[in-house]
């Protein structure tokens, strides 16, 4: 019975033991080793084995978010190895130009070194929180308002290159900085809600004049165009005319001409004078314009009766042959 007793004893000592002893580390996370209050080593991801009740592992402070969305600060003896985020409460700070607004930021950082951030901090989760708080406090107090609601960018690479520098010491890797909400005054909002709306419409009646400009300028330029066309029309217009008028003439000359040529060919042929011939012509062309559109009771006598007479004779003749 007492070897019964002894060995369940025995059985109860190994089990704590071993359950001292043995260490099981998940993934992304760690735990730093204390072997009789100094530093010993860094746990990895796996099972671990230590010297029950003379190594144990180091406690730190975490930051933990409740169901409520509410962050708390808790004592942990694991360390996360993944990146993390703090959402910051929304915080006052004044800008360059004295307008106190209220800005909240995001925060992303990962542990590289866990001996540094367990022993070169006491209170990480907090010395980043006052950190970031008193950094973004100055960054902003260099710019003014108008500034800083335009440069949220260079405002988080500022803040990222400010706070990796000073929390390189911590082991920690600030890997990027967000500004989330940039609160105004109320009477700046609605300052600068009036100041936005003059400017869109300054910028409306700048497109308006600028599009009844270029409308006024493009109206000129076709009227222009439609007079150089008329105009170049109207001189198409009179050259061909000209040409027409010309020709005309040259073959009006050409007839003439040729009436001519066969006029003299037949009185060569009758004997007969040309000049007398050419007298009757015109004088019976004369009479017959004078006679045009007169009173039938009016008869018109040349002074010459008797040589137009003969003219005329003499043109019949030279038909009749």
């Amino acid at each position: 019975m007492e070897t019964i007793v002894l060995l369940i004893i025995v059985a109860i000592i190994a089990i704590v033991l071993v359950s001292a002893g043995v260490k099981v580390i998940p993934q992304s996370e760690t735990r730093v080793i204390e072997r009789l209050g100094r530093f010993q080593s860094v746990l990895p991801p796996g099972i671990n084995i230590i010297w029950p009740f003379i190594d144990k592992p180091k406690s730190i402070y975490t930051r933990r978010t409740n169901s409520m969305g509410r962050a708390s600060v808790v004592s942990t003896c694991s360390i996360d190895l993944r990146e993390q985020v703090y959402d910051f409460p929304s915080q006052q700070v004044i800008t360059k130009d004295n307008v106190t607004t209220e800005i909240n930021a995001l925060l992303y950082f990962q542990i590289v070194d866990p001996k540094k951030s367990v022993y070169e901090i006491d209170n990480l989760p907090n010395a980043i929180e006052k950190l970031t708080q008193t950094s973004l406090r100055n960054v902003i107090g260099e710019l003014e308002l108008d500034e800083t609601l335009t440069s949220r960018d260079t405002i988080n690479s500022r803040l990222q290159t400010i706070l990796d520098e000073a929390t390189n010491k911590w082991g920690v890797k600030v890997n990027r900085v967000e500004l989330q909400d940039i609160t105004p005054p109320e009477s700046v909002r609605v300052a600068m809600e009036k100041q936005m709306q003059a400017e869109r419409n300054r910028r409306a009646e700048i497109l308006n004049a600028e599009g009844e400009k270029k409308s006024r300028i493009l109206r000129s330029e076709g009227e222009k165009q439609s007079q150089i066309n008329q105009a170049e029309a109207e001189r198409q217009a009179e050259i061909l005319r000209a040409e027409g008028e010309s020709r005309a003439k040259v073959l009006r000359a050409e007839a003439e001409a040729e009436a001519i040529r066969r006029v003299t060919e037949a009185i060569k042929e009758s004997q007969t004078d040309p000049a007398t011939y050419m007298l009757a012509t015109k004088y019976i062309e004369t009479l017959s314009q004078m006679t045009n559109g007169a009173d039938n009771k009016t008869v018109y006598i040349p002074y010459e009766a008797t040589g137009v007479l003969g003219s005329i004779a003499s043109i019949k003749e030279m038909f009749n042959k």
